[in-house]
């Protein structure tokens, strides 16, 4: 069933994760919108600063102090926001904590905290947000934030990769059991690739060096910008920067030779130089407020993120593109030559805006059943 979502300027977004990178970007850029933001975390003082700094602008913030991991403390959240607001429209689970290291060094207490944090905390907030919609017969958005490494893994990063493989496949479990009871909940999995927040300043590190992300960067806020794109338009997924995008590709066709790269090339760039710092937020809170490292800068737009948000132009270039290579060929040169090429080359854009937008999808081959049975014969 279609699910229609508020503007942002009318909603109440409930954001985890909150007192510190994407979560931070993404209270601020929704408060400047206009949305109501009840925001959660561990770290109570660095909360209540933040939402003091955005209600004096002008905005309306509310902190709640709270662990995701604990089910009791999720439940918190939703109560305090109804409370305050009356209702929520949209839950945004970013909060997140890292690990790096060997999985031979990690030790099972490391290992429980980081699943607690990022898989359960997926959950918990995931399944309260359901149950409010569901409840309350209201229509809303469930966004979760899962990583590139949802789709590969990357050495020193072995648990923290295990847990957003996880988080994919709960988001896309949880989607399957929404459209199956026909609830009106977009369900949305966010996967950055690197991005410049203080993660790798907040991580456990068991390396000789300070963490870092490998390059290319983006900027907190241009994930914050896909998360509320999400909040307002329903949106299977989304991949913010296309860093990791070749690595997944690739893993898919050739395996064996992007684990070859993976394991050579990744623990250098997972490195940097300088002094580790002293303390994690691991198993407590860390130092808390900022958007970006300090030691890390990223680009503040993504032209793959961008045409992602836009499945039509996506839809578009690729039958433009189809077209103007048929007509450069001619029909006689496309059929014998460049068909295949084509097709290959065609089918991951039309099967990604079809997948996006299936409503759009369906009445297109409705309209133009003819059209459709050609290009699919075309795609085979």
């Amino acid at each position: 069933m279609a699910v229609k979502l508020k503007p942002l300027a009318d909603q109440v977004i409930v954001i985890t994760g909150a007192s510190s990178g994407i979560g931070l970007a993404t209270a601020r850029k929704a408060a400047k919108a206009g949305a109501a933001v009840v925001l959660a975390a561990r770290n109570g003082e660095a909360l209540r600063a933040i939402c003091e700094d955005i209600n004096v602008q002008g905005g309306r913030a509310h902190a709640v102090v709270a662990d995701v991991g604990a089910p009791e403390d999720v439940d918190k959240i939703a109560r305090a926001a109804i409370a305050r607001f009356g209702h929520f429209d949209t839950w945004v689970n970013d909060a997140g904590v890292g690990l790096y290291g060997e999985l031979a060094d990690t030790t099972a207490e490391d290992h429980e905290r980081l699943f607690r944090t990022n898989y359960f905390g997926v959950v918990n907030g995931s399944l309260e947000a359901v149950k409010h919609f569901r409840e309350n017969h209201r229509a809303g958005a469930v966004i979760n934030v899962g990583s590139a490494l949802s789709d590969v893994a990357a050495p020193l990063m072995g648990a923290y990769s295990a847990s957003k493989h996880a988080v994919k496949g709960f988001t896309n479990a949880l989607r399957l059991e929404v459209l199956r009871e026909q609830i009106p909940v977009s369900v949305t999995l966010i996967k950055p690739s690197s991005v410049s927040t203080p993660f790798a300043d907040h991580a456990r590190n068991m390396m000789d060096q300070p963490a870092s992300v490998p390059p290319p960067r983006y900027a907190p806020e241009v994930v914050a910008d896909a998360i509320l794109h999400a909040a307002v338009h329903p949106i299977r997924d989304i991949a913010v920067g296309s860093g990791a995008r070749p690595m997944a590709i690739g893993s898919a066709a050739a395996p064996i030779l992007v684990d070859r790269m993976m394991a050579r090339m990744m623990p250098p760039m997972t490195r940097r130089r300088g002094d580790k710092p002293t303390r994690d937020s691991l198993h407590a809170h860390g130092v808390d407020g900022m958007t970006e490292s300090e030691h890390l800068k990223g680009r503040r737009f993504s032209v793959y993120t961008e045409v992602q948000k836009r499945p039509g132009l996506t839809l578009g270039l690729g039958a433009l593109a189809v077209v103007g290579i048929a007509a450069f060929l001619g029909r006689d040169g496309l059929s014998k030559n460049a068909r295949p090429m084509l097709a290959k080359a065609a089918r991951p854009l039309l099967m990604r805006a079809a997948m996006q937008r299936p409503a759009a999808a369906a009445r297109l081959v409705a309209r133009h059943p003819g059209r459709a049975a050609r290009l699919a014969a075309a795609l085979r």
